[in-house]
């Protein structure tokens, strides 16, 4: 027993190191909420500071043209209408209209689930990738005292993440843990569900990660190791370590169990895109389906394009189609779901207006969300007539967009409407949000997208 004491020991060592955090330091903080839904969440952090000009196309804006953008300027040809005379959409993305479409948005039949979200970013906006990531995540701009993750806070707020039940309800899908899921309990990171299990083949997996005690027979493996304190009674930290072992050994059978059902086949003809991001969407998939999890985070790098963007057939075009299909197979996917499921894409800033002598943009402020669901109000918003003036794409610095929205208000939106938290909880998810909306009450209207 004490060998399998140390052998668990070394083995919660590296759970806990996988989330980049010591895997005793569990919340020991009572929660008040039980939400008892089925709200669920799949956030896409496009790394590098996407595009948002060249992603959702201001054509009324005069200076989008092919002076400012000689080889980034798309031509209407190029480009998808979505429907209020204004904005365009890059024909990479062709398979997200599957969403967004319907015969009050486009005249074409469709659910109308997506919104189309321009110039956001945050007041004083960080031109730093690692800073600005880092502010999106922990949704608090400019304050590294913050260590936890704006997903995490939002669970650890509605939900008792000390029980067993609750082990498994957030997952990182990445060589390492996501700043948004970071905090004191662990949550585990994965690049496949198959990987994050003991070593061994499939019955020496199931031998080491045992069985509860049952009537009255003595539990097997860790499972019954930690399912009490007693074989800890000399130690000041046997609580702590039997709810961190718990943890582990729920999150290790949920995964086994998700795994033995089988090679997941998607539903309703969905294709993901073959590519790591398609790859991690259809582990979220998976997961959603198959497991207790309430949020699944991802990244998808390269939106760093200070050369050679090129169009629509170009890195950043091949970029964004990526995105675009993953967003249309969740939901062919996920469609017995849907109207439980929010999909929404982050990325810490937007680039310059005007191209550069490399054929690329550089960092600069606004850029552009996604955020797709069965209760999402589709549409564009802060793209049309009323709400950017000609010239606006200089409108920051004589050099890129400004922003007219908070990505925090975005937020707030998806926290109240779809997860049904009082907005007074929005001060705990995302500390100082009352204080920046009192600042700049602009930035923190409604946009009424749920």
């Amino acid at each position: 027993m004490k060998s399998s004491r140390r052998q668990f020991l070394r083995r919660s060592a590296l759970f806990g190191g996988a989330l980049g955090i010591h895997p005793f330091l569990l919340n020991d903080k009572l929660n008040a909420a039980e939400p008892g839904d089925n709200k669920k969440l799949i956030f896409i952090f496009q790394r590098g500071g996407n595009d948002g000009i060249n992603t959702v196309i201001p054509r009324g804006d005069s200076e989008y043209n092919n002076t400012n953008r000689r080889s980034l300027y798309l031509p209407e040809s190029d480009a998808l209408d979505l429907g209020n005379g204004f904005a365009q959409l890059n024909s990479a993305m062709a398979p997200i209209m599957s969403l967004y479409n319907s015969t009050q948005l486009t005249g074409v039949e469709g659910p109308g689930n997506l919104a189309v979200i321009h110039r956001v970013g945050y007041a004083n906006q960080s031109r730093s990738h690692f800073d600005s990531q880092e502010y999106w995540e922990k949704g608090v701009p400019r304050d590294k005292s913050i260590k936890d993750g704006m997903f995490y806070r939002q669970l650890a707020e509605t939900r008792d993440l000390r029980t067993v039940e609750n082990a498994f309800i957030a997952a990182s899908i990445s060589g390492s843990q996501l700043s948004g899921l970071r905090g004191e309990h662990p949550f585990p990171n994965f690049r496949e569900a198959d990987d994050f299990a003991f070593l061994g083949n499939d019955e020496q997996k199931g031998k080491f990660l045992g069985d509860l005690p049952r009537d009255g027979k003595n539990g097997k493996g860790v499972r019954g190791l930690y399912s009490s304190t007693s074989s800890l009674a000399n130690s000041r930290y046997a609580n702590l370590v039997k709810q961190t072992g718990q943890a582990m050994t729920n999150t290790l059978g949920t995964l086994k169990s998700a795994v033995d059902q089988g090679p997941y086949v998607p539903a309703n003809g969905a294709v993901y895109p073959d590519s790591n991001l398609g790859e991690k969407l259809m582990e979220a998939a998976m997961l959603m389906k198959r497991t207790p999890v309430r949020v699944v985070g991802v990244n998808k790098g390269g939106f760093d394009t200070h050369g050679g963007q090129g169009g629509v057939n170009g890195k950043h075009g091949n970029l964004l189609g990526d995105i675009a299909q993953g967003f249309q197979a969740l939901y062919l996917d996920l469609q017995d779901q849907w109207e439980d499921i929010i999909v929404v894409t982050m990325t810490e800033f937007g680039r310059t207006s005007k191209e550069n002598g490399g054929g690329g943009t550089d960092h600069a402020e606004a850029s552009t969300m996604f955020v797709g669901g069965g209760g999402v109000n589709g549409g564009v918003y802060n793209c049309d007539s009323t709400t950017w003036l000609d010239g606006d794409m200089f409108s920051k610095r004589g050099r890129y967009l400004a922003r007219l929205t908070d990505f925090r208000a975005i937020f707030g939106e998806i926290f109240t409407k779809h997860f049904g938290n009082e907005p007074a909880l929005l001060d705990s998810i995302m500390p100082g949000y009352s204080e920046a909306a009192d600042d700049i009450p602009g930035d923190f209207r409604q946009l009424g997208i749920l």
